[in-house]
């Protein structure tokens, strides 16, 4: 059985590295930064295991290890690492071409497939893919798979896989976390009643009897809560908690996987426009070095005011066909 925990240990494992890799050039703040991230990721089950006994200091050390990162991000400093030369590098793209394109191409491909698959993938009556969700399980695998294809078509070792991963990791910096830290902050603000003060306001500003102010107030919501949030995952459990599910599905009976599914990508639609999504849209412009650090978004509006009008669209028509 493949379980997610796996993965999460293999992650551990490339923070570690990217820790040692720092610990070694004597970048000792990067070294820490990335060795704490890899005790708390890769210590996620043992903290989890003492909870459900009754212990409560593992979760607590947990948590200071979190302030720790907090600390550490503050003195991180973004520096140029060293790189294969600009003629080598267009020389390799060159040869390989579009074949570059594959290996990112086959991370949804098959991530799609172990969802449609897993049902079916089974080990003496087992599930293959372990319990929890499919799509995360899939997601991971397939990364794992799609960094084997990249050295196959680059004709690259294993050893420069990870060198080139710590490199991103470490031109990133703390940024690389805003996805992971904004998702676990939705689930805090959902879980301390963040939904139900949403449903009210809502409740109390739209007509809650007319379906299509209300799905107008969650697709719009979304995109203006992930504005603030910066991301998505956070804005999703709250603003589905507040009007998708109260509001949406169970007063106007629509359909919960086609509004989830179309709602988190109306919600991406706000990631495109906020400077809040740091590593999505400042990250890039300092890597590129421009002169504008808001140009990324600038360039992004118009395609996210389009992608936010068609999703509204297909929300309006999918969302409630039953």
């Amino acid at each position: 059985m493949l379980r997610i925990e796996v993965f999460y240990w293999l992650l551990a494992a490339f923070l570690l590295l990217t820790g040692l890799r720092n610990l070694r050039e004597r970048r000792y703040v990067h070294a820490a930064f990335w060795s704490l991230l890899a005790v708390l990721v890769g210590g996620g089950d043992a903290v989890l295991a003492a909870g459900k006994a009754g212990h409560a200091l593992p979760g607590q050390l947990a948590g200071a290890g979190v302030i720790g990162l907090a600390l550490l991000a503050g003195r991180m400093r973004r520096e140029h690492l060293p790189e294969a030369p600009e003629a080598e590098r267009r020389a390799s793209a060159a040869r390989l071409g579009h074949r570059l394109f594959a290996p990112a191409l086959l991370i949804p491909l098959l991530t799609i497939l172990a969802v449609l698959l897993a049902p079916r993938l089974t080990i003496g009556g087992a599930p293959l893919l372990g319990e929890g969700s499919p799509t995360l399980i899939g997601l991971a695998l397939a990364c794992v798979v799609t960094t084997f294809a990249a050295l196959a078509v680059t004709r690259a070792r294993p050893a420069l896989a990870v060198a080139e991963g710590r490199r991103l990791l470490d031109t990133m910096g703390w940024a690389a976390l805003l996805p992971l830290t904004l998702a676990a902050l939705g689930g805090v603000f959902a879980a301390s009643g963040v939904g139900d003060a949403v449903a009210a306001i809502v409740a109390a500003v739209i007509p809650a009897d007319d379906r299509l102010a209300c799905l107008l107030a969650y697709g719009l919501g979304m995109v203006v809560f992930t504005m603030i949030m910066g991301n998505a995952f956070a804005a999703f459990p709250v603003m589905t908690a507040g009007i998708g599910l109260p509001l949406l599905v169970q007063q106007h009976g629509a359909d919960p996987a086609a509004l989830g599914a179309i709602g988190m990508v109306t919600g991406y639609c706000g990631t495109l426009m906020t400077p809040m999504a740091a590593n999505y849209n400042l990250v890039p412009a300092a890597l590129l070095e421009l002169d504008d650090p808001h140009a990324v978004i600038r360039i992004q509006i118009p395609t996210a005011l389009a992608l936010l009008a068609a999703n509204l669209v297909l929300m309006h028509l999918l969302v409630f066909r039953g």
